[in-house]
């Protein structure tokens, strides 16, 4: 595998954690409108991020590979989680 595959690779791997931790944030916005947030958007959406691939980072350490179902879910609830604690 050359640098490039390498690169797209690493890409596709954390592009759910990217993804998610954006779209987390943008709906906390969305739907939190009466509250106001200590941090502005793009703070919380790269802190979701991190945490996201962090998850990710786990589950490919603790299965072997990537890519199962365990793995996304707890992405899911590790992103609920961090942008829980973000918005108190």
């Amino acid at each position: 595998m050359g640098p490039l595959d390498s690169f797209f690779h690493l890409l596709n791997f954390a592009a759910p954690a990217l993804v998610v931790g954006a779209l987390t944030a943008l709906a906390a916005k969305a739907f939190m409108k009466n509250k106001p947030l200590t941090r502005s958007w793009y703070a919380q959406a790269a802190i979701n991020s991190v945490v996201c691939l962090l998850a990710l980072v786990g589950g490919l350490w603790f299965f072997g590979h990537d890519g199962k179902m365990a793995t996304y879910a707890a992405l899911v609830l590790a992103c609920a989680t961090s942008q829980w604690a973000l918005s108190r």
